[in-house]
Order: structure tokens, then sequence, then C-alpha cells
């Protein structure tokens, strides 16, 4: 699997840059990787989609703690913490960001909530 050769927090633009040794370059939107985490809070425990976030628009990341080398804690602003995002995760998430966010669009239409923007443009988020 890829590794990562240059990550960066872009806390002004809420993008955490990653650069991979495949060439590959990824801008993950916090909203994104706060929908997305990793965590059993959201990922939920019996399979599925898990838990859908919602409001999420406006998250922060505050810091990224290294987690041996192999994987990020990222701090989000709402206090969530507990999800690691390791190098094959954040890849796949920049891989399939546009498939996973229209299913999050899918199930926030499915759940009569207003969906975020994924960090496409500036505006309320799933449930603001």
């Amino acid at each position: 699997m890829p590794q990562p050769t240059d990550i960066k927090l872009r806390t002004l633009s809420r993008l955490l840059e990653i650069h991979f040794d495949d060439g590959s370059h990824y801008e993950l939107p916090f909203e994104y990787l706060r929908v997305f985490s990793p965590s059993a809070e959201v990922k939920g425990h019996g399979g599925g989609e898990g838990v859908l976030q919602v409001g999420k628009a406006g998250v922060g990341i505050t810091g990224a703690e290294p987690v041996g080398n192999y994987a990020l804690r990222l701090l989000f602003d709402d206090g969530h913490n507990t999800g690691l995002y390791t190098w094959t995760l954040l890849h796949e998430l920049g891989r399939d960001r546009r498939r996973n966010w229209a299913r999050y669009l899918e199930r926030c239409a499915e759940a009569g909530v207003e969906p975020g923007t994924g960090g496409a443009a500036p505006g309320p988020g799933c449930g603001r």
C-alpha cells in the first residue's frame, strides 16, 4: 500500500493535504474526514454503513498525532478523536471521495436531513 511522503493540515481551508509515494495526492476536507471516521462511534459495531454523522460542515481539526508508522489520530474540535486513520484508509478515502460523498448525500436524503458540502464549497452541513 502507498506510504505518505508529505502531510499538511490546512486549518484555514479545512483540508488535510496528503501526498503518497505512488504519486497520488489528495486534499481531504475536514468534514469528509469526520463523516467517514473509522471510529467505532461512527462505524458502529454491527457492520453496515454505521451511524450517519450530521452537522459537521464547520468541524475543524486542532491537531494530528502520528500513531506508529501506520496512522494518524485526528483531533477534531467537536471532541471526536478516537478514530485511527491508517495510510491505507487515507489513500482509499482520497481515491473514493466522489463515490463516498455521493452515498453520504443519498443517506442524508433518506434520513430527511440537509446534506453537507464535502468541502466543495462553503455551506451548511448535513442536519444543519
